[in-house]
Formats: C-alpha cells, structure tokens, sequence
C-alpha cells in the first residue's frame, strides 16, 4: 500500500508547475490522469533534448501517470472531463486565472458536481488582485518574489538560478496544500477546497528574513555571489588546482575546528569571533585567511582536512559527478527508468524517503493519449468509438 494509493487525481496543466505536482502525487501511488491536447499534446514532450522524438524531461515529469486527449475548448472535452472530476479525489490545473471558468470547469460548477473535490490552481499571480489576469511564468515569479535580487554577483546583472525553480516551487506548496486538504476532508470531516497558489508567492515565502530585515533596519540585501550575507564564514574557496571548495564554517565550535584545520588558531582563540555577529565584522579578513590556506592545497586534499576536523565543506557538482557519486548510487537518486520506445535512461530517484509506504516509479511517461480507451470508456465514451482510439 502507497501512501496516495487509491487516490484519483485530474492533470489539466502543462509544461512545469502543474505537472511536477502531479508527478510528485503519482511517485506516491496516486492515479493521475493527464489530459493533454488532441495530436499535440504537453508542450514539455518537446523540450530541451530529445530522444526518439520526445524530451527525456518527459521521462521524469510523466512517470506513473496516464495519457488521454481531450479538447477542453469542446463540450466534448468539457463533458468527459467532467465525468472524470465526478469521481476524482484532486483536480491540478495551472492555467491563466479565468481558463477554467471559460470552459464551464469553474469552482463552482466543479463544486456543485463532486462537493469532496480538491482543487489546485497554481498561477502567475494568483486568483485574486490586481495582477491576477497578468500571464505569468516561473522567470517572472522568481523575480518578483525577490530571488533574482540576490543571484549573482555585486555590481552584475542578475541571473537565473539554472532551473525553473520557481514553477518547481509553486509546485510543492501545491502538493503541501493538497495533502492538507486531504487530511481536512479524510479525518476531520470536510468537503473538498481550492488551493490558490502563485509563483511570486513560493518564491517569496523561501525569502527567509528579506522583508522583517528592510523593515527594521531599511536593509535590502543583494546579490553577494558565493557568500552568504550576514553568516560568516560562508564562501567558495579557490584551490590550487582551480577547483573551488565550499566551507560553511559559520557555527561557533566548527569555526574553532575550521582555524585550528588552517592553522590559524590565533582567529580560533579570539574573544572577538567567538560569535557570528564578530565574524561578520571581519568577514573579509576571515575570508582571506580561509583562502591563504586553500590556496596552496588542491580541492580532494582541502576537503580531507577538513572532513577530518568535522567542518562542512564540499565541491560544487556537475551532473556529471552527481551521476556516479556513491552517496547518490547508495540513496537510489539515480535510477533507470524504461521509455515507451522500450530506452533505458537515468532518471531521478523519489524525494522524500518514507520508511513504510514509500513512492516507486510503477510504470514509465505515457505515450500521448496512450490510455485513451481505459479512461475515457469509464467516463463514458463507448470504447468503439474512434476518437478515443489508443496512441502507440
């Protein structure tokens, strides 16, 4: 028994928000059904690099789900996507606020349809205010929510994390919010509810103290590159061999670890920087004397001098050293995973890790509208008919 088993979800989004909440649902034994657009599809199927005609993305974001199409722009589509939400535990959609209620799947209407219906709206901006109409994507809820304020160096343009973080983000506070409602409904007694998320606001509420901080001290943080402002001493150190090790050597006993490992225990030993608020004050000169060291050492031997003093440090990863990394290999982080096209390809392994129900990957992404007949035969479409023939 999964800990979602039996536990019906709709996936009406697309691309990264909604999806990836739906994948997170599914990696715990939910049923979700994804519909896409008729002959076209997730525009996520051809993203980024593809294989045999369809991105390895789509390998991750779909596994464990199944494919039917649907035309939500019909009553058609309308009609069979209500059948489904009538005996569905969870409905994801992360359209433009105002999508649904366009095509007749408003809350209302889904409410009034199945009263124990959980739904999940991930946006731009929300559904209320006065920015909620506004089209909004991962990029942009990032910046609004503070976080490209404080990537990348002082005096440079601010950059993208890397990833869209901030879809993956809003994603996850989806996935919390549904499990809540979950448990309101199953254990105390409650109906079905809207969970109402925004990008900026995921993003926004990882900010950690940005605003008690503006609002006390009229401080706005910035971008501080490898550093972290305010806890010292934090970096990226540069080695002999041109690799750079990362030393947290913020708290105040690894401090006294990480100067005696230097050889700097006149820094260990003074009153000044027995605490973080010390250290801060001299955080350039700590800094300094942090790379003296490093400097005349390669990485693998500053890290084993200081794995020997217990003082965190690590290397910055390629996907390259994550896919043969023994820590990675001895948590299943890197699985095989087989295509529809009958590939082998690595994929991520499951996050979290529950001891008695954990997620599995039960069967692979879905070829598009593969599970067209099994679906919606129940939803009432008779199987005969051609528009709901199954997609190889």
């Amino acid at each position: 028994m999964q800990a979602l088993q039996n536990i019906k979800v709709v996936e009406l989004g697309q691309l990264i928000a909604g999806p990836f909440a739906g994948k997170t649902l599914a990696d715990f034994g939910a049923d979700v059904i994804k519909v896409e657009p008729p002959g076209i599809g997730d525009p996520l199927r051809k993203w980024r690099l593809l294989k045999d005609g369809t991105s390895v993305w789509w390998q991750v974001q779909s596994r464990n789900k199944r494919s039917i199409e649907l035309d939500l722009r019909t009553a058609e589509g309308q009609d069979s996507v209500k059948a489904l939400l009538a005996e569905a535990d969870v409905l994801i959609e992360n359209f433009k606020p105002g999508t649904m209620e366009q095509w007749g799947l408003g809350w209302d209407v889904l409410h009034e349809l199945n009263p124990r219906l959980i739904m999940l709206r991930i946006s731009g901006y929300g559904q209320t205010g006065p920015y909620r109409e506004k089209p909004g994507f991962g990029v942009l809820g990032e910046a609004m929510g503070g976080l490209r304020h404080l990537t990348g160096e002082p005096g440079r343009v601010p950059v993208r994390c890397g990833i869209s973080i901030g879809d993956s983000l809003s994603a996850l506070h989806g996935v919390i919010g549904v499990l809540l409602a979950l448990y309101h409904r199953d254990a105390r007694g409650g109906q079905g509810q809207v969970i109402d998320v925004a990008l900026y606001e995921s993003v926004f509420n990882m900010m950690e103290s940005l605003l008690p901080e503006f609002d006390a001290f009229g401080a706005v943080r910035g971008r501080a590159g490898s550093a972290l402002p305010g806890i010292a001493p934090t970096n990226a150190y540069r080695c002999a061999d041109g690799g750079y090790a990362l030393i947290a050597g913020n708290g105040d006993s690894i401090f006294k670890r990480l100067m005696a490992a230097i050889k700097r225990p006149d820094l260990g030993d003074d009153p000044s920087l027995s605490q973080n608020d010390g250290r801060v004050a001299r955080v350039e000169e700590l800094d300094q004397a942090i790379e003296a060291w490093t400097s005349t050492v390669s990485l693998d031997e500053a890290l084993r001098v200081l794995d020997e003093a217990r003082v965190p440090a690590g290397r910055v990863y390629s996907v390259e050293d994550i896919a043969q990394d023994p820590q990675y290999l001895a948590r299943e982080m890197i699985v095989e995973q087989t295509t529809a096209a009958g590939d082998r390809v690595k994929v991520p392994g499951i996050v979290p890790k529950l001891s008695a129900t954990p997620g599995q990957i039960s069967h692979s992404a879905p070829t598009l509208g593969q599970h067209n007949t099994e679906v919606l035969g129940r939803a009432g479409w008779p199987e005969r008919d051609e528009r709901i023939t199954d997609h190889a």
